[in-house]
C-alpha cells in the first residue's frame, strides 16, 4: 500500500539528545558523556515505569507526569547518582539546552523533499507540547511539519498502542499507509507491532533487536528515509 504520511519520532531522531554532552562537560568536567547517556536512559525508564504501572486507566496513567518534568527528574537523579552538585542554576542551564536541542544537519532538506512529494509529515513524541513547540521552532521546522502530536492528551507514553493510535486520530490514513521513522529501535519495534510500516534510523550502527519483526527499512541517517520512499537524496 502506498505511503501517505511520514511520522517521525522527535528525540534522538530529529533532535540530538546527546548534543547535551558538550554543555554537561563544560559544567561537570570529565562527566559530560556519562551524564548524557545516563540522563537519557533514566528518562526513558521513567516513561515505561509510568505507562506499565497503570496501562488500562481510561483517563491515562494516574502516575503520569509530562515529559518535561520527567526530563528534569531524570537529570536530578543522574547528577545524584554521579555524586555531582546539582544547584538549581546548573540544572536549569542543562534543561534550557534540552529545550533547544540541535537538529541533525540533514533534517530540513529531507523534510522539504518529503513535503514536496505531497506526503503528510508529522511528529509523534513522548515530549510535552511546549517542549516540542520549542524544539520545532528553534530548528526551523514549523513549515515542513503538518502535525506535531504529543502523548500528553492520553497520559500514556510510547510504546503503548494508544500512543501510536494518536496518528490515526490526527491524520486520515490506514496503518499501512504510515511510514513511522525512529532512531530508537524499541520505538520502531513498538510501531511495527502496532501495524505501521517502519524505518529505523540506526545512527549508532547498532545490531537489530533480537525481538521480531525487524523494521521494514533502515539506514544510518534521515537521508535513508528518502530511499525508502523512492525519492532521490
Amino acid at each position: 500500500m502506498k505511503i501517505k504520511a511520514v511520522v517521525f519520532d522527535a528525540y534522538g531522531t530529529l533532535f540530538d539528545v546527546y548534543a547535551i554532552q558538550a554543555l554537561a562537560e563544560e559544567i561537570y568536567p570529565t562527566h559530560g558523556a556519562d551524564i548524557a547517556v545516563k540522563w537519557r536512559d533514566k528518562q526513558i525508564e521513567y516513561t515505561r515505569l509510568i505507562t506499565q504501572s497503570d496501562p488500562h486507566n481510561a483517563s491515562g496513567s494516574q502516575y503520569f507526569q509530562p515529559f518535561w518534568e520527567l526530563t528534569r527528574l531524570s537529570l536530578e537523579y543522574t547528577l545524584d547518582r554521579l555524586k555531582l552538585n546539582r544547584e538549581s542554576g546548573e540544572v536549569e542551564k542543562l534543561m534550557q539546552q534540552y529545550a533547544h536541542l540541535n537538529p541533525f544537519p540533514e533534517n530540513l532538506s529531507v523534510l522539504q523533499k518529503i513535503k514536496g512529494m505531497g506526503l503528510t509529515t508529522a511528529i509523534l513524541s513522548n515530549g510535552s507540547k511546549d517542549m516540542l513547540a520549542s524544539a520545532v521552532k528553534s530548528a526551523g521546522m514549523k513549515d515542513v511539519l503538518d502535525h506535531v502530536i504529543s502523548v500528553d492528551s492520553i497520559r500514556l507514553f510510547k510504546t503503548s498502542p494508544e500512543s501510536y493510535g494518536l496518528v490515526q486520530q490526527t491524520i486520515s490514513v490506514n496503518k499501512e499507509e504510515v511510514l513511522f521513522v525512529s532512531s530508537n529501535a524499541w520505538d520502531a519495534l513498538g510501531a511495527a507491532w502496532f501495524g505501521f510500516t517502519t524505518h529505523w534510523v540506526n545512527r549508532q550502527g547498532l545490531p537489530f533487536e533480537a525481538l521480531a519483526p525487524r523494521p521494514h527499512y533502515s539506514g544510518p541517517d534521515l537521508k535513508s528515509v528518502l530511499y525508502s520512499l523512492g525519492i532521490e537524496a
